[in-house]
């Protein structure tokens, strides 16, 4: 540390305060006036430090999965490269028997040259030009010696050769033969052209260049940011940027830890991987800088693959053929670039995914209800908005199935959520006669799930191209309601909300909805208002951008909501016949269990809608003699008037409620409960009373 550090006055500092007046001493305001130093030597280090110990044993040793994976590529290679051989075993040797000839001839040469010691002849030349006499004698008696020992060793070489080709001719011809089949392979591998060889490789390979430090540079300057590119001019180290362990491979591919230049973010480089990519030359699939979490947040985790992540052959996922699931602990549904298993926990949150049409939207959605199937106590909801049955696998588990988009569809989801809306309402009552010792946190836990005495059991609904439900003129606003309540209330009374869309907006995904949902997962969509939609506000200018993905790059998706950081996930592929195959399992815990319900057994949901005039009861909790009211203070006495239809509305509720009657808000004027004058959305009176009559009268002249 140094003593040279001083804090600038600057306009906004206060100033000094004034010492009282008397005389003034000019040595002690040059003190004043003197810098005074900020950095104290003796100023103690914080002792804290931070290691990273490197594993003893790889990774692909410690995990069975992976060890596996190794094993089963190495296999595969060495497999198909010995059916690729042998299959051409015949060819190879015609053709090294046609250039047996070129070999003997290249091998009779060469052994001339080694006899007559053609390869020192340089060097005998080079004494004759030189005229040097002594040197030239002693090359010429050590090529005499060596031509007449290796002239004695081809001789003997013939001589005995001969003898034993003859003696193998009496005694073992087979052998003999033998040995002349090899001995003309020989001389055809000999004999190939160097440029063509007989057995070529069974793969062909694209080399990809090893990373290094100097390869991780050039890509960091290609991004084009000031601060990064001075460092590298600079060196680096003055302005923070260096590596901070050693490059190693992690996985399929290699791992960089560097700090950042001061100010620079790992989201600065999040954002531009296409140029990034460009100077590491690799296909942006393969690169994905991140943030370190464990460190401070100028530490890049660089994560360099050696194929694109969707061309990384995926581990099978472990619940395809046995397990079972606790909705309650985290479940592994796909794999993050280094093919290593992510997990997602889907109690106490909703969940939302979106993206455009074909990138795997609604197999994700599928792969979370099968999740959810395989917990025997779970109770499953699933709308398929779309009608084209992708959730058909599910229904001989489902408590409520639905597939179609017409009003008979419509109304069958609107009395299924109508049932949840009374199930929400009991569950709450529950919880709250539970005592303390049961239930110390006010929420549902694993072991009151599987108490059957309180019928708290875990329940999943699924939602797929929800839009189409909340946007349906004449349903939309009660199934809006009632989907924004399980989302607010639900997760801690053990009821977890999916919402899928292909089009994420604010009319297709209403903000009650996105702006609670803990789980977000975002495939490929066009652009930043979507992107932002479903993971979040500010997630596009942070970093985390969906747009990113490519047409080819279906299943993989942003997820964010399990852990500190979203992060890239490729979700495991369950197709349609394996989706069966796991049904048929799922539905055979659940009859040990004895929890096949609803749907599964042929019963159908109470299609009774409760018995309301929203109108009427409008008029009903507006007085008279009250002009205009705010619509949240309507949906509070209608909350108190008719409890079991109007209990946890809002004032958009009220307002979706009354639209499709002809009734618009406006800004009105009141006052709250402490007494203060405020203008929010409200409606007048007299325009319900309007509908009212308008609705009446054609009743009236229709039954005349």
């Amino acid at each position: 540390m140094t003593d040279a550090t001083v804090i600038p006055i600057t306009s906004k500092t206060p100033p000094p305060r004034l010492p009282e007046p008397g005389p003034i001493d000019d040595g002690q305001e040059a003190d004043e006036r003197r810098p005074v130093p900020v950095d104290d030597p003796g100023l103690p280090d914080p002792e804290v430090s931070s290691e990273r110990r490197r594993p003893i044993v790889p990774a692909w040793l410690r995990s069975k999965l992976e060890f596996l994976t190794t094993a089963r590529h190495a296999g595969g290679r060495a497999g198909y490269a010995a059916a690729y051989h042998g299959i051409r075993l015949p060819w190879y040797g015609a053709q090294l028997a046609a250039m047996a000839p070129r070999g003997a001839a290249r091998l009779v040469r060469e052994t001339g040259r080694w006899v007559w010691d053609k390869e020192a002849a340089p060097l005998r030349a080079a004494a004759v030009r030189g005229e040097d006499f002594d040197e030239y004698a002693r090359l010429a008696k050590l090529r005499s010696d060596r031509v007449r020992l290796r002239g004695l060793v081809v001789a003997t070489a013939a001589v005995f050769g001969t003898a034993f080709a003859c003696a193998l001719y009496v005694l073992a011809p087979g052998w003999l033969y033998a040995a002349a089949s090899a001995a003309v392979l020989a001389l055809g591998w000999a004999g190939q052209p160097k440029d063509a060889p007989v057995i070529g490789p069974a793969v062909l390979r694209t080399e990809v260049a090893k990373l290094t430090s100097d390869i991780v540079l050039r890509g960091l300057d290609a991004i084009g940011n000031p601060k990064i590119s001075a460092a590298i001019k600079r060196g680096g180290d003055m302005n923070g940027l260096r590596f901070t362990a050693p490059i190693v491979r992690d996985g399929p591919g290699y791992r960089a830890d560097l700090d950042l230049p001061y100010g620079v973010t790992p989201e600065d480089i999040m954002e531009a991987r296409k140029p990034l990519a460009s100077g590491l030359r690799r296909k942006v699939g393969c690169v994905w800088p991140s943030p370190d979490p464990e460190e401070h947040d100028g530490r890049l985790v660089l994560w360099v693959g050696d194929k694109p992540m969707n061309e990384t052959a995926k581990p099978a996922w472990p619940l395809a053929k046995s397990g079972t699931v606790d909705l309650f602990r985290p479940v592994v549904f796909g794999n993050d670039q280094r093919m290593r298993d992510v997990t997602v926990t889907l109690m106490f949150a909703s969940v939302v995914v979106g993206s455009i049409p074909r990138m795997g939207k609604t197999f994700l959605m599928r792969l979370l209800l099968l999740i959810a199937a395989l917990d025997p106590r779970a109770e499953l909801h699933a709308f398929d908005f779309k009608g084209t049955g992708d959730f058909g696998a599910l229904e001989p588990v489902c408590h409520r199935y639905r597939a179609g988009e017409e009003d008979e569809d419509l109304e069958y989801v609107v009395a299924a959520l109508r049932e949840l809306k009374d199930e929400l309402r009991r569950r709450a009552k529950v919880i709250k006669g539970l005592p303390r010792a049961l239930c110390p946190e006010s929420k549902v836990t694993s072991a009151l799930a599987s108490d059957r005495r309180y019928r708290l059991h875990p329940i999943v609904v699924g939602l797929d191209e929800c839009q189409v439900a909340f946007e349906h003129a004449e349903y939309g606003p009660e199934i809006e309601a009632i989907c924004t309540d399980l989302v607010k209330r639900g997760p801690a009374l053990g009821i977890v909300a999916m919402f899928g869309t292909q089009r994420p907006d604010a009319k297709s995904l209403p903000t009650g909805i996105s702006a609670n949902a803990v789980l977000r997962f975002c495939l490929k969509v066009m652009g930043q208002p979507a992107n932002d939609m479903v993971l979040g506000t500010s997630m596009y200018k942070a970093g985390y951008r969906a747009t990113m993905f490519s047409r080819s790059d279906r299943g993989i998706c942003w997820m964010a909501g399990e852990g500190d950081e979203p992060r890239i996930v490729a979700s495991a592929f369950v197709d349609a016949p394996a989706a069966e195959r796991i049904v048929t399992r799922a539905r055979k815990l659940r009859e040990e269990l004895g929890n096949i319900t609803g749907h599964a057994i042929g019963e159908e949901p109470d299609d009774r809608a409760p018995e309301f005039d929203i109108l009427a009861d409008v008029l009903a909790v507006v007085p008279a003699d009250e002009d205009k009211a705010w619509c949240e203070r309507i949906a509070a006495r209608l909350a108190e008037l008719r409890p079991d239809v109007y209990d946890g509305w809002t004032g958009p509720q009220v307002t979706a409620a009354l639209k499709p009657h002809g009734i618009t808000t406006a800004q009105v004027w009141g006052t709250d409960d402490r007494g203060e004058g405020k203008n929010r959305r409200g409606i007048a009176r007299a325009e319900v009373a309007a509908a009212v009559a308008t609705r009446d009268g054609k009743k009236t002249a229709h039954r005349r």
